[in-house]
């Protein structure tokens, strides 16, 4: 079992910045990726960014690529999502999530991530 929380979401003007974490526990924190992904009402869950075990390697949506950076840091159990230069269409639930099991799967699919946070609301005003 793997417990996620997130925190640091709010309201930000166009333009500004906004740091999420994610606080995980539950298992080795280093023995499994991770990814941010977003959801806006009436729509799916959508790819945000992605950083495997170690942190060496990540991924990112074309949407907020050279906008924002995944980090981890593996002895805190925390990542974190650096969002600049926000814009209005980046308001959304942002969530957090583990990818335990090993072996294939997309990471850019939700479905292909175990555990998941409840959420932290990002608001852009534009």
């Amino acid at each position: 079992q793997v417990q996620l929380v997130e925190s640091g979401g709010g309201l930000v003007q166009a333009g500004g910045s906004l740091r999420l974490s994610c606080a995980a526990s539950g298992r080795t924190f280093s023995s499994y990726a991770m990814g941010w992904f977003r959801q806006t009402l009436g729509k799916e869950r959508e790819f945000v960014a992605h950083i495997n075990w170690s942190g060496g390697s990540t991924s990112y949506a074309d949407a907020v690529k050279g906008r924002f950076t995944i980090s981890r840091d593996n002895v805190k159990n925390t990542v974190n999502l650096q969002m600049n230069s926000l814009k209005p269409e980046d308001t959304a639930v942002y969530y957090c999530a583990a990818k335990v099991r090993s072996g294939s799967g997309s990471i850019y699919r939700s479905s292909t991530y175990d555990y998941w946070g409840q959420g932290t609301q990002v608001t852009v005003s534009s």
